[in-house]
């Protein structure tokens, strides 16, 4: 979807700045933040696309102006209240009010650990044969989706080469929108950084991108 996240090639914002010796959490917080995510994702209750959509719906007022964890707080509370796994006065209350749900998975032990919360695979049968080669010039779609995407705005509407093939994966397009995982190839298309950018900026440049079949046609 269009939105304030897709934040790739917008004026106004400045450069990014790296900070010097950046620490992997600034607060303790952000730690728990990060382990809660991965302990919810051990139920699947919803997909790696679901959250990430759940992130662009956000306004723009609470996005730009919120660290990175604290979406991601943000995003499993309302995805835990829209799955019906807790209640809005829970959290305004900070406590479980009623008894958990009774959830398909578990209980787990320590020595779970590591097998329940590695991820699977996303990779699909193919459900036809690869449109495009090594080597085909191609045009991402000028899309404009009302739901998620992985095709970035400063990507669209340009020509660019395919460099790989990924083979068949779940379309993130379809899973984020509830409309099944819909199978689709992968591939990598790399871009001269001026059919990106414009002519001002440096020609020695390549940008590459993965995207999914339905987002390219041929040139």
């Amino acid at each position: 979807m269009d939105g304030v996240h897709d934040m790739g090639g917008m004026d106004g914002f400045g450069k990014v700045e790296p900070e010097v010796n950046e620490p992997v959490f600034h607060h303790p917080w952000e730690g728990r933040v990060l382990a809660m995510s991965r302990a919810i994702g051990v139920f699947r209750a919803w997909t790696i696309d679901t959250s990430r959509y759940a992130i662009e719906l956000m306004a723009p007022s609470f996005y730009l102006t919120r660290s990175y964890y604290e979406k991601w707080f943000l995003r499993n509370q309302n995805l835990l209240i829209e799955r019906g796994l807790i209640d809005a006065d829970e959290v305004a209350a900070g406590r479980a009010l009623r008894p958990a749900k009774n959830l398909t998975r578990g209980p787990f032990t320590l020595a779970d650990v590591e097998k329940v919360t590695k991820r699977g695979s996303y990779s699909r049968p193919a459900p036809a044969p690869a449109q495009f080669k090594v080597g085909d010039r191609v045009r991402t779609k000028n899309i404009h989706p009302r739901t998620h995407t992985r095709l970035p705005r400063y990507a669209r509407g340009r020509v660019g080469v395919v460099e790989r093939l990924h083979g068949s994966h779940i379309f993130p397009d379809s899973v984020a929108s509830g409309k099944g995982e819909d199978p689709q190839w992968l591939y990598t298309v790399r871009f001269d950084a001026q059919e990106l950018w414009g002519a001002d900026t440096d020609p020695k440049l390549k940008v590459s991108i993965e995207a999914f079949e339905p987002y390219l046609e041929h040139v």
